[in-house]
Parts: C-alpha cells; structure tokens; sequence
C-alpha cells in the first residue's frame, strides 16, 4: 500500500490512465475488427471502415497506447487484406 502523498497521487494517476488508455484500445480493437469483416463480406462500406480503423491506430499511436510499429503492421494488413478482395 502507498504510504506517501505522492505515492498515493501516482496510484490515482495510474488507475485514471489505465481506464483511459483501455478505452482508446477498445475502440481501436472494435475498428479493426469492422473493417475486416467488412473487406471479408466485401461489402460497399469497406473503405469508410479502413478509414475509421487507421484513423483509431493512428491516435492510438500518437498518444502512445500502441507502439508506432503494431500500429504499422495492422494497417498493413488491413490494406494487404482489402487489395487482395478487389
């Protein structure tokens, strides 16, 4: 258990990061996830999905939830993936 002030601050500052950066790494999860069904079920959307997933990553990476290098590799997959439906 934190016995100092600021030991105690840092314990809530974690605590608040931790439900925030799991939030951003839902939604992230959640985008990805769209956009591959959707470029599996080719369906018309497809593209407004890519957008929306890269679009999560991307701030996800800024933020540095996710490292810039997973972020890449699932963006390039997704895309490898959409090209090779059309």
């Amino acid at each position: 258990m934190a016995n100092t002030s600021s030991a105690k601050k840092a314990v809530r500052s974690s605590a608040r990061k931790t439900t925030q950066n799991r939030l951003v790494k839902t939604k992230v999860r959640s985008a990805v996830k769209n956009a591959r069904a959707s470029v599996k079920k080719k369906d018309e959307n497809s593209v407004i999905a890519i957008k929306t997933a890269v679009k999560e990553l991307d701030k996800a990476a800024s933020k540095k939830i996710l490292h810039k290098r997973t972020v890449a590799r699932l963006k390039s997959r997704i895309t490898k993936q959409a090209n090779k439906a059309k």
